[in-house]
């Protein structure tokens, strides 16, 4: 099962992704686990928030949703 996710810090900034493993992931966005010190969640450090989330049964499916989610088609639906 992979996750296409939407999060947000309190700057109201916006990371889109996807993964297999989003308890681990956001983890990772917040800082509780290590991460590359080069991440954009990791640069704009604060408390990242899930606000949309939606389940595919592929990657190649979730990779599909989270380039649609990345347009700007895609943020004026977020």
């Amino acid at each position: 099962m992979y996750f296409v996710y939407v999060i947000r810090n309190n700057r109201d900034q916006i990371y889109i992704g996807q993964t297999h493993d989003f308890e681990k992931r956001i983890k990772r966005h917040n800082g509780i686990l290590k991460s590359k010190k080069t991440s954009f969640t990791n640069i704009n450090k604060n408390i990242w928030k899930l606000i949309y989330a939606e389940q595919f049964q592929s990657r190649k499916e979730a990779m599909i949703r989270e380039k649609q989610l990345k347009t700007h088609k895609g943020r004026d639906f977020i």
